[in-house]
């Protein structure tokens, strides 16, 4: 008796987190069901229309915002940014430079800095 191995799912929210991609802004097909990890597997490989546009132009998800604007996920909560954006919208926040993102973007560098010393100082020990 052979067994027939059944293809590994997701939700459609674990894979539009994988594909960096705000749920909402994705096709009706695409959070009507189950992903196989076939799917995603292909779509990463060679994405569909919607899913360059989608990466191109937003809306973005909070962590996709966060990375562009080089700012914590937490960063932009405390400023107030709770709801996806669009490309264009980083972009005029980028332009602007408000002195939340000046803040942020500071502490974010500060987290980055500490975290490379106490890297460098742990290698320094073995």
């Amino acid at each position: 008796m052979t067994s027939r191995k059944t293809p590994q799912t997701m939700k459609p929210a674990t894979a539009a987190k994988k594909l960096g991609v705000y749920l909402e802004a994705t096709p009706d097909e695409f959070r009507a069901g189950a992903v196989s990890r076939d799917d995603l597997n292909a779509m990463q490989a060679d994405p569909p229309e919607w899913l360059r546009d989608l990466r191109r132009n937003g809306p973005h998800p909070r962590q996709v915002v966060a990375a562009k604007l080089r700012v914590s996920i937490s960063g932009l909560a405390r400023a107030g940014i709770t709801a996806p954006l669009t490309t264009e919208q980083i972009d005029e926040l980028k332009a602007a430079n408000p002195e939340w993102l000046r803040r942020e973007r500071a502490t974010q560098a500060e987290v980055r800095d500490e975290a490379a010393r106490q890297k460098t100082a742990g290698q320094r020990r073995d």
